[in-house]
C-alpha cells in the first residue's frame, strides 16, 4: 500500500491557509523613523524580505511542546501517532494524538523558500491536519510509540511516568475507532518500545526501562478480559538504563543494550534453550556481553542496537563512535547436541551453533562522537548505516568485513544525526513494490530531514534540484543543499522544522515501506508531511 493511500474518511481535507505560515508573517516591513534607535542613514526601507522554509505539504501543530515519538500503522500508512510533553516542567502531562495524512494535498515542490508574493505563498500552502483520537492519561511526557504487528491491532504509548498505555485499533467501513484497554506500570521510566515480528506470538512488544529491566507483553483481550495485557517475561541483568532493543527478524531473539556498555540477547520463548544453545552459564541469553571483557569494552556505554535482515548478526553503537559486530545463533538450522559432546564442548556447551555465538567479529570507529543510530539495509543490500553526535553517516558494508563505504561527513551540518533508516522498497506501477535502491533517511538537530543515495554523486535530478536550491540562496533566499553534501550522494532535502540553537531539531520520523512520504516529529511542536 502506497504511503498516502487512504484506507478511510476523515474529513473534507481542508486546505486552509495556515497560521505558522500566513504571509504576513512571512514579510516584515521596517519603517525607519525618529522612534527607532537606529536609524539608518537612509530616508526609507522599502522593507526586508524573511524567508521562511517550509517543504512540507502538510502540518499538524496541536502540540504545546516538544514531540518526542511517532509510530506509524503497519497496515495503513497514513495512520501516525504522534507523542510528547504538554509544558516545560519537568512533571508536565504527556498527551498524544493520531492523525491522518492522508488528507494532505500533493503539490508541486517548489525551491526551498517562502516567497512574499501572495500567488506563490498560495502555491505553496500547506495542509492543515487535525487530530483523530487523542492520547491522554500519562502524567509525564510520552517518548514511545507503537503499533503492534502483525496488524496494528493495538496502538501503545509508554511515558516517563513509567505508564504503558494500550488501545485497541478498529478500521473498516470507512472510518477507526481507538478504545482504551488497559495500563500496565512496572517501571519508573520506559525509554522504549519494540513490537515483536514473531507469527506465533502476534501483539507481542517489549519495553526497556531508566532502570536497566526489561519486559516483554502480550495484548489478548479475548484470551482473559480481565487481564488483557500479560507479562510474557521480564528480565533485570543490565546494570544501567536500558538504551535500546532490536527483534530478530523471527521475534524469537530480543537484543538490548545499555549505559553500563553490556549487550543481552534474550531467549524469549525458550527455542534458543530447546536447542542447546544459550549462553554459557546462562539461563536466559544466548549472548550476553559486558565491559569486563576488554575487547567489548566501550566506555561511556552503549546507545543503539540493530539487527540484520538474516538474523545471523547484530551491531550495537555506543559513546565515541565505536561499533561492535556480535554473531547470533541460527536458531532455525541448529540442531540440540548430540549427548556425550559436553566434555568436548567444554566453555561452549551447545555445540558448534552456539560456539559461533557472541563472537565479536568486528570493532569499527570511523566516527568521532557516539552512535545514536543503527540501520541495516534490507537485501539483497549488504550495508549497515550509523547516525553520530558528530553529525555524520558512516556505511559499512558487511560482505566486506564491515569495510567502511562511505562516510557522510557534516551530513547534518555538524548537529547530532538522530535516525537513519533505509527506505526498504520502491513504488512500481500498479501500486507494486520493487526493490530498495540504495536510498537512506535521515533526520538531525539541525531541523532537516535528507535522502541519500549512497552509491556516491547524486542523480541528475537531484543535482538540478541542489542547483535550484543554490540559486535561491544566491538570490537572498534559504540556504540548499551544499556542493559537498550533493556530491556526498544528496537526492533530497526537507526543511520546516527549527533547528538547534532555535529551539528545535527533528526527533524522529515515519516513511512507511516505498518512503513516498515522511512524517517527522519535531522538537519544536510541529509534526510535518513531506512528500518525495
Amino acid at each position: 500500500m502506497s504511503n498516502n493511500e487512504k484506507p478511510y474518511e476523515t474529513g473534507d481535507g481542508d486546505d486552509s491557509e495556515p497560521e505558522m505560515l500566513a504571509v504576513d508573517d512571512a514579510l516584515e516591513e521596517i519603517d525607519d523613523g525618529e522612534d527607532i534607535a537606529m536609524a539608518s542613514d537612509d530616508e526609507h526601507d522599502d522593507g526586508e524580505d524573511i524567508y521562511l522554509v517550509n517543504d512540507s505539504i502538510a502540518y499538524f501543530d496541536v502540540h504545546k511542546d516538544s514531540v518526542f515519538a511517532i509510530a506509524q500503522h503497519p497496515k495503513y500508512p497514513s495512520l501516525v501517532a504522534t507523542g510528547g510533553s504538554e509544558g516545560d516542567g519537568d512533571d508536565a502531562p504527556g498527551k498524544g494524538y493520531v492523525i491522518d495524512t492522508s488528507a494532505a494535498q500533493s503539490r508541486p515542490l517548489l525551491p526551498f523558500t517562502y516567497s512574499s508574493d501572495p500567488e506563490a505563498a498560495a502555491a505553496q500552502r500547506s495542509t492543515e491536519l487535525q487530530p483523530l483520537f487523542t492520547i491522554d492519561g500519562h502524567t509525564d511526557s510520552i517518548n514511545a510509540l507503537t503499533f503492534t504487528l502483525p496488524n496494528g491491532d493495538f496502538l501503545v504509548s509508554g511515558g516517563m511516568d513509567g505508564r504503558m498505555r494500550v488501545y485497541g485499533v478498529n478500521v473498516g467501513d470507512g472510518r477507526v475507532d481507538f478504545q482504551f484497554v488497559a495500563e500496565s506500570q512496572e517501571v519508573p521510566e520506559i525509554n522504549w518500545l519494540v513490537p515483536s515480528p514473531s507469527k506465533d506470538h502476534p501483539n507481542t512488544l517489549a519495553l526497556g526501562a531508566s532502570d536497566g529491566s526489561v519486559w516483554v507483553f502480550t495484548i489478548d483481550p479475548a484470551a482473559d478480559p480481565a487481564a488483557p495485557v500479560q507479562i510474557a517475561q521480564s528480565y533485570f541483568m543490565h546494570m544501567g538504563a536500558c538504551t535500546a532493543g532490536a527483534w530478530t527478524p523471527d521475534g524469537n531473539l530480543l537484543a538490548t543494550v545499555s549505559e553500563d556498555g553490556s549487550l543481552n540477547v534474550w531467549d524469549v520463548w525458550g527455542v534458543a534453550a530447546g536447542k542447546g544453545l544459550l549462553a554459557p552459564g546462562q539461563t536466559q541469553t544466548v549472548v550476553s556481553l559486558t565491559s569486563e571483557d576488554q575487547r567489548f569494552e566501550v566506555i561511556g556505554g552503549l546507545y543503539s542496537v540493530a539487527v540484520s535482515p538474516g538474523g545471523g548478526v547484530v551491531a550495537v553503537g555506543g559513546a565515541g563512535g565505536i561499533i561492535k559486530i556480535v554473531s547470533l545463533p541460527r536458531l532455525a538450522d541448529a540442531a540440540k547436541p548430540a549427548a556425550g559432546k559436553g566434555k568436548a564442548q567444554k566453555g561452549r556447551a551447545g555445540g558448534a551453533g552456539e560456539a559461533q555465538a557472541g563472537m565479536i567479529l568486528a570493532s569499527m570507529q570511523a566516527q568521532s562522537d557516539g552512535v545514536e543510530a543503527l540501520s541495516f539495509a534490507p537485501p539483497p543490500l549488504t550495508l549497515l548505516a550509523a547516525g553520530s553526535v558528530d553529525g555524520s553517516i558512516a556505511v559499512y558494508d558487511a560482505s566486506r568485513s564491515f569495510a567502511v563505504r562511505r562516510h557522510i561527513q557534516h551530513a547534518h551540518d555538524d548537529y547530532s544525526v538522530v535516525k537513519v533508516e533505509w527506505v526498504r522498497s520502491s513504488p512500481q506501477a500498479g501500486g507494486v513494490s520493487g526493490p530498495a535502491q540504495w536510498l537512506l533517511t535521515s533526520c538531525g538537530m539541525d531541523g532537516v530531514v535528507r535522502r541519500w543515495d549512497v552509491r556516491g554523486t547524486a542523480p541528475t535530478g537531484a543535482a538540478s534540484s541542489a542547483a535550484a536550491a543554490a540559486q535561491a540562496t544566491a538570490q537572498g533566499g534559504a540556504p540548499g543543499p551544499s556542493a559537498a553534501a550533493t556530491a556526498s550522494g544528496l537526492v533530497k532535502e526537507w526543511r520546516g522544522h527549527r533547528g538547534d540553537g532555535e529551539g528545535g531539531g527533528v526527533l524522529g520520523f515515519v516513511q512507511g515501506e516505498t518512503g513516498e512520504r515522511v512524517v517527522t516529529a519535531g522538537d519544536d511542536g510541529v509534526v510535518l508531511v513531506f512528500e518525495a
